[in-house]
């Protein structure tokens, strides 16, 4: 880094400013089923473009949806942001910063920044998607941040295999899980500090990295800097931000963020009946395959007879995308799109699919993604009480006039 020390005006204190000078410039609907979807679009909060306000302490803001248009990657400046404690770190001093590793390991250690940098690089292409994505659409609604579809992202990451770092430690025998925290901190004494953990032989897979650099820049404040946890194909829950330590379990992890928060179904696309009981969880895990249109807005106007090319993304979850189809008649028949360059099985894949309306009214536009183990995404979307993992088929209505 060129600087010895990385700042960021506190994030809440520059979204209240805003506030109270007048600065919303704009607002989003984001047409949730029961109204309540209108937003204000920000303009003044630091290191970032036009994003949609969620909230402001701890700051939540979504990527306005159009984004996704643009390319296959997001920019840095447009990724969604989502803390869970309101206390996050505004200033890391990178010469005094150190990573610890501890616990069940030979040889516990304190690792500097530059001590990390010289470990081998590597680079994965990865969609960063909130455990909660799309959560306001759920019917009947549930508690929580009331995300359209735009809590997620897709980026390059630059960084280290975890699993280099773990060896550099020596996980000892009798080691089962490996516990990743950070710098934020809880807004009371007695709040669970934010800590997530993964199966030692997940840690070590070789894909799971620390990264430093995202699409190419340094990780900036708002998104871990200066080194956050990437997890590919699984819910960001478990990306911890400005990671700051890790430790290496030989027994379960019993914290509130495992045990008890990010909970799912055990069932089938963590689908249950509104009001069912008497289901075990487990903790959310593994992405499912989604796909979008992008360049048609709900309620959008076509012109008959006309030529009007779609285009989109699909992500796989926890592989790579295998096929992308589309209907123009509301799922009554299908076609394939194809599909743009493979960045990594991780990562976006763009579509293109061709449309001539032929008849006037509504059409209504369906995409299904179909991902390389053969799971696609369901004709209905799931439910349960967290409003977690939706993966329905999107419906896009156009007027053909």
């Amino acid at each position: 880094m060129t600087s010895s020390r990385r700042h960021l005006l506190g994030g809440a204190a520059a979204l209240a400013a805003a506030w109270v000078s007048g600065a919303r410039a704009a607002e989003v609907d984001l047409n949730l089923p029961g109204g309540g979807g209108v937003r204000p679009l920000i303009t003044d909060y630091p290191q970032k473009g036009a994003m949609i306000l969620q909230r402001t302490r701890p700051p939540l803001l979504e990527t306005p949806f159009e984004v996704f248009d643009e390319g296959t990657f997001t920019p840095n400046n447009r990724f969604y942001v989502r803390w869970h404690w309101a206390v996050i770190p505004t200033e890391v001093d990178v010469n005094a910063f150190r990573l610890e590793v501890k616990g069940h390991v030979n040889a516990p250690l304190s690792l500097t920044l530059r001590e990390l940098y010289n470990l081998p690089r590597v680079e994965l292409a990865a969609v960063n998607q909130c455990s909660g994505n799309s959560r306001g659409l759920f019917q009947p609604r549930v508690p929580g941040a009331q995300w359209g579809n735009g809590a997620m992202g897709n980026a390059k990451w630059v960084g280290v295999r975890l699993r280099d770092v773990l060896d550099r430690a020596g996980v000892r025998a009798g080691a089962t899980v490996v516990r990743f925290g950070a710098l934020d901190q809880p807004v009371v004494q007695e709040g669970p500090d934010f800590m997530k953990s993964l199966a030692l032989d997940h840690a070590r897979d070789g894909e799971v990295m620390i990264a430093y650099l995202m699409n190419g820049e340094p990780m900036t404040l708002n998104h871990g800097f200066p080194i956050r946890l990437i997890v590919p194909g699984w819910f960001s829950t478990y990306w911890v931000k400005a990671l700051n330590s890790i430790e290496v379990l030989d027994g379960p992890d019993e914290n509130y963020w495992m045990k008890t928060a990010y909970r799912i179904p055990d069932t089938p696309g963590a689908n249950v009946r509104p009001g069912q009981t008497g289901f075990g969880t487990v903790p959310i895990n593994r992405m499912v395959p989604r796909s979008f249109v992008t360049n048609l807005r709900d309620g959008a106007g076509l012109p008959m007879g006309a030529p009007a090319p779609l285009r989109g993304i699909a992500f796989g979850g926890s592989t790579g995308v295998r096929a992308v189809d589309v209907s123009t008649d509301g799922g009554a028949s299908w076609q394939p799109a194809t599909l743009g360059p493979d960045e990594g099985k991780y990562g976006f894949r763009r579509w293109e699919a061709g449309f001539t309306p032929t008849a006037r009214g509504e059409a209504r536009i369906m995409v299904r993604c179909t991902n390389n183990d053969g799971l696609a995404q369901p004709a209905e979307p799931n439910w349960n009480g967290g409003g977690y993992m939706r993966n329905g088929i999107e419906t896009t209505s156009v007027r053909i006039g």
